[in-house]
């Protein structure tokens, strides 16, 4: 693989680069980790490539390995970049006819993201959208005990993802990451909705089996001076009938990355945490609590055993997510490069449809908040044909 960002001060890059390598299918062969030459040779040289193969920027990068011959050049890109940089540097790859793995949001724009889904559908080209709390073990489980009917029909879906690291301005003390995340200009229209909304958003739909169809929400900023809201509190409709609430903050002081979801339905409920991943709740009606966990494999559906890396009692983690991402991303490129097509669905990961449905939900959320309607419907004539 290639990488567009991911310098040296990066989180996001060092836990993409450590995912991608975990099951030795994927290697990291060059890069742009930085607009700035001098810091992308930098983490180049930290990176132990071969001097020639870092590059200076994302446009160098493509025109240069699309030069070289197949079995040399890099076979996908993933792209840890801020958002504003996502459609321009993921057009540009497709364009050079390189697979894409891409952070979220996958744009910042409806349109850049349709063009993308466009892109995608003429290439033929595998696209992976970055939403790793769906490749928890426990969240396939989920999906598999809600699509077996287990809970009934769903009635209601509570989702919350909540931090408190901007609780304070700490944008303007050169905190580069709070910098650009609380930055219209890298980060788009939105701010905790684009940055941890969407994946509260894509795990609600994700094991529901059902889409957000419409919002109600309510936006603040509570740091004086930003820009884009720090918080975040919606009431949403299904497409299926189910009714939930959607919560979404980074000013929750005290919490550190507390992403939990409750999905209630007419037998019974599931309820997992994040930051304690290895166990799903299950309560059905006059039965006893069960806790299932990753570990048990005989109690587990193929999904789950197929993301469940370690053995019972060892936590499965962010990076372990990121890496069932990766595994069931090389499967699909494997797959398409020997000519096979296979519809975006039959591979088990979030793609680049996923990425459209996510610029839906942040744009229904920003024009509600704006609005004195109470409730804004989700696009949907955009889906038809994906």
């Amino acid at each position: 693989m290639g990488m567009v960002g991911g310098c040296l001060s990066s989180f996001i890059g060092v836990v993409h680069r450590m995912a991608a390598v975990l099951d030795n299918e994927i290697s990291l062969a060059c890069g742009a980790f930085s607009a700035d030459a001098a810091m992308s040779r930098k983490a180049g040289e930290a990176y132990y490539l071969d001097s020639d193969r870092v590059y200076g920027s994302y446009k160098e990068m493509f025109d240069r390995e699309k030069r070289l011959p197949l079995g040399e050049r890099m076979d996908f890109v993933s792209i840890v970049t801020p958002n504003f940089l996502h459609f321009p540097v993921a057009k540009m790859a497709l364009e050079s006819g390189f697979h894409v793995v891409c952070e979220k949001p996958m744009t910042v724009s409806s349109e850049e993201a349709r063009l993308l889904a466009e892109r995608v559908e003429t290439t033929g080209l595998v696209f992976a959208l970055s939403f790793p709390y769906s490749a928890y073990p426990m969240v396939k489980q989920a999906k598999f005990i809600v699509e077996q009917g287990i809970l009934g029909n769903i009635r209601k879906v509570v989702v919350e993802y909540s931090q408190g690291w901007l609780a304070s301005a700490i944008e303007v003390t050169g905190n580069r990451q709070a910098a650009w995340r609380t930055d219209p200009v890298k980060s788009g229209k939105s701010g905790t909705i684009a940055d941890i909304g969407v994946h509260a958003q894509n795990l609600a739909e994700y094991i529901t089996g059902q889409n957000i169809s419409e919002v109600c929400a309510d936006l603040n900023i509570f740091v004086p001076g930003r820009k884009l809201e720090d918080d975040a509190n919606l009431l949403v409709h299904f497409d299926g009938g189910a009714k939930g609430i959607l919560f979404a903050s980074q000013i929750s002081t005290g919490e550190e990355n507390n992403l939990n979801f409750r999905v209630y339905g007419e037998k019974g409920s599931v309820t997992w945490n994040q930051q304690e991943p290895n166990s799903l709740v299950l309560n059905l009606i006059n039965k006893p609590m069960q806790v299932i966990r990753s570990g048990d494999k005989g109690n587990l559906c193929a999904e789950a055993i197929k993301n469940t890396r370690l053995p019972a009692g060892h936590p499965e983690g962010l990076i372990e997510a990121f890496a069932n991402i990766y595994r069931n991303f090389a499967e699909a490129v494997n797959i398409v490069n020997q000519g096979n097509i296979k519809h975006h669905k039959d591979f088990d990961m979030a793609t680049v449809h996923d990425g459209l449905k996510g610029m839906f939900f942040i744009d229904a959320v920003v024009q509600s908040a704006k609005s004195d309607h109470k409730w804004i419907k989700l696009k949907k004539q955009e889906y038809k044909g994906l």
